[in-house]
């Protein structure tokens, strides 16, 4: 059974929930429920013991153990689902500044209810400086409009000036918020054009995607623009590089993204998801620009970053550290054409997916396995890249990026080539070329290298090297082609066919363009 059939059987929320708990988490919660007499031997800690013991969800063994009746098995997984969560948010280990912050917002609520005023406002004020001083402006603001709330129906005389301190005050905050909710709306929509038309892929294209951003990008004094705010107009920025495949432009924008942190050291803590997905676009971006040195320097800094603990660990934190860091790696030897090198690392991440498989997104699942692919392709490895390239192409049910479908059945049918298996060379060409027909944003460098490698079988062994160096002409004009060289991004077609023509290994070849752009 693949990990893909298991994790659709196991998509019970309560389930998925108990098998995250870490051991420390799971001490917490036993003590939080020994506090009350009683809790020990009620159902929901026995059913909470029952499925931690479990290695899949069954329900039909929770009714037979006798434990609760079918009919009041939801409202039990309920009731312990809640009692799971309030321990975990009374665990340190998860009360960032955002917990605090409403922590202490709930415990103004609760001397204002009992008309202690001046001790709900003292709490709000400690609060809303916690807020502002940690980018919390929305929060911020909702302290304040509570604080207006209190001075407006009782007479507080706490300060002379408070009215105007606190309409100045929520004006303020209200400004910044409106900037940083346009500019989030605004990444956030050029995220949703990524996801549903893809990149650019004509002028036509480029302009819209241009004139969308210009018109929607909000007017701004960059000086007045906190962290929260450049942020979002980085992110605003980086998405329209991706679009329009201005790669530079994304180097730039991550660059500037992963500056803020540095500049603003504290917010790691308290945003590390953010940060994270700067450092995977920063190293995304320079991959992409082919900078090698910039690209070893940074991906170190980031392995520190991980050694050294500067960046929060919890379940979310942890996946993408799996997913961004191993990812890297494989650019890594991507770009110095160390593949052999990089082997090492496709038992880490297959262990990895198996230890995180209901928690990973499907898509990025595939996606590891197409880099394993490539890997395993440039070692001169085609039957495993085979291997790995079918778990992609036959994952019928799971989402996976049309792009990314087309490049895995391409290097399929490359690896078959090379493999010398003539009667499932066709097969597979016959199924490619039914895939390709169906696909509505066809690139020319895809069209051509189909139709080449086609003609490849008609070709004699003395008159291949020719072929080979006519099909490298006619691909190596898309290159540098603002719409089109993007498929080399996800294949390295070009060094493939420099290979055969130079009767060297796809490896050699990667590693001489490494050299030569060192010497740059």
């Amino acid at each position: 059974m693949n990990y893909f059939t298991r994790a659709n059987q196991q998509n019970d929320s309560l389930f998925i929930l108990i098998q995250s708990l870490t051991k420390s988490e799971k001490r917490q919660f036993h003590l939080y429920i020994g506090r009350l007499d009683g809790n020990m031997e009620a159902k929901f800690f026995t059913l909470f013991k029952f499925l931690e013991k479990q290695k899949k969800y069954d329900e039909k063994s929770i009714i037979n153990s006798g434990i609760v009746s079918k009919q009041q098995l939801s409202n039990l997984k309920a009731h312990l689902y809640k009692q799971i969560l309030i321990s975990l948010r009374m665990n340190p280990v998860h009360k960032n500044i955002r917990v605090q912050i409403r922590e202490q917002i709930d415990f103004a609520t609760v001397l204002y209810q009992k008309g202690l005023y001046k001790q709900s406002l003292k709490l709000l004020d400690k609060a809303k400086i916690m807020a502002i001083e940690n980018e919390e402006k929305n929060v911020a603001y909702e302290i304040v409009e509570f604080e207006k709330v209190i001075e407006s129906q009782y007479i507080t005389r706490s300060i002379d000036t408070r009215a105007d301190e606190l309409t100045i005050q929520a004006k303020k905050l209200s400004q910044q918020n409106v900037i940083t909710s346009k500019l989030s709306n605004l990444s956030l929509q050029l995220y949703g054009i990524l996801l549903k038309t893809g990149y650019a892929r004509n002028d036509k294209e480029l302009i819209k995607i241009n004139t969308y951003f210009e018109s929607h990008l909000p007017s701004f004094d960059f000086n007045l623009l906190g962290f929260r705010e450049r942020l979002w107009l980085y992110k605003a920025h980086l998405w329209r590089s991706f679009l329009t495949q201005n790669f530079l432009h994304g180097y730039k924008y991550s660059s500037n993204w992963m500056n803020l942190f540095r500049e603003y050291p504290k917010m790691i803590q308290l945003n590390p998801i953010f940060y994270l997905k700067g450092m995977n676009y920063l190293l995304e971006s320079l991959f992409f620009i082919q900078h090698e040195k910039e690209f070893n320097k940074e991906l170190s800094y980031f392995e520190s970053a991980i050694d050294e603990k500067r960046i929060p660990i919890n379940g979310n934190t942890e996946i993408l550290i799996f997913q961004y860091f191993y990812t890297n790696q494989l650019h890594k030897h991507f770009l110095k054409g160390t593949f052999k090198d990089g082997e090492y690392l496709v038992n880490t991440i297959n262990s990895k997916i198996k230890e995180y498989y209901n928690r990973l997104d499907r898509h990025h699942i595939i996606t590891l396995y197409y880099k394993i692919a490539c890997l395993y392709f440039g070692m001169g490895e085609n039957k495993k890249c085979i291997e790995y390239l079918s778990k992609i192409i036959n994952a019928k049910k799971l989402y996976v990026g049309e792009d990314l479908q087309c490049f895995a059945r391409i290097l399929n049918l490359i690896a078959h080539y090379e493999c010398g298996l003539d009667y499932h060379l066709e097969i597979q060409f016959k199924e490619t070329y039914k895939f390709l027909l169906k696909m509505e944003n066809l690139q020319e460098v895809q069209k051509e290298f189909i139709i080449s490698i086609k003609s490849l079988g008609d070709v004699f062994p003395h008159q291949i090297k020719n072929e080979f160096k006519k099909i490298h002409s006619r691909l190596k004009i898309y290159e540098n082609h603002p719409y089109e060289k993007r498929a080399f991004l996800y294949l390295d077609i070009l060094s493939w066919l420099e290979s055969k023509i130079e009767n060297k290994s796809v490896s050699e070849i990667i590693q001489e363009k490494a050299k030569k752009r060192l010497r740059k």
